[in-house]
């Protein structure tokens, strides 16, 4: 199953339905067994998001990328699926290739992905209104990965790559 921490644009799409529920039943538009009802739709909804990747035989990493270029319509519309599905994969082996466990705070590093990935998107063919936004989210998505792939490798222990992300970890 896809986790929320391994695709962004999954986090903020479960996020947001999860805050309108509580927001509709704090207002007391809804009642406790619609709340409920909703939540149960919500964790079907996630259970589905990950056999998404299986039913367009993507890997998690090759989906969470499909999801941030996908979150275009027009991307959609003007390239269809196979297209975005080829996009996804070389951007998961050349962010892959490309990623150390600093280039988050290396200014240089972060430059040069964001060269490649703009490189790959007009390739293709994404649409060039939309393609700053896509490389954005593209690079925001490389940025947990990385993290993951870093972790998975061993390249790094999990309170070592809080230290160098800025994050504070209380696992005292």
């Amino acid at each position: 199953m896809l986790s929320e921490r391994h695709s962004v644009v999954q986090a903020r799409s479960f996020a947001e339905l999860l805050e309108q529920a509580v927001r509709k039943y704090q207002n007391r538009a809804v009642e406790t067994a619609q709340v409920i009802e909703e939540l149960i739709a919500l964790a079907k909804e996630m259970r589905d998001a990950g056999a998404r990747g299986e039913a367009l035989e993507l890997s998690e990493d090759e989906l969470a990328f499909y999801d941030a270029l996908e979150t275009n319509d027009s991307a959609v519309k003007v390239l269809g699926e196979p297209t975005l599905k080829a996009i996804a994969r070389e951007l998961v082996a050349t962010v892959k290739k490309n990623v150390t466990i600093d280039w988050t705070i290396r200014e240089n590093v972060r430059a040069q992905l964001r060269v490649v990935v703009k490189r790959i998107l007009r390739k293709y063919g994404y649409p060039p209104d939309k393609q700053e936004k896509a490389t954005q989210t593209v690079l925001e998505q490389a940025e947990v990965l990385s993290q993951e792939w870093a972790v998975a490798e061993g390249e790094v222990d999990v309170p070592q790559m809080h230290l160098a992300f800025g994050v504070e970890n209380d696992s005292r």
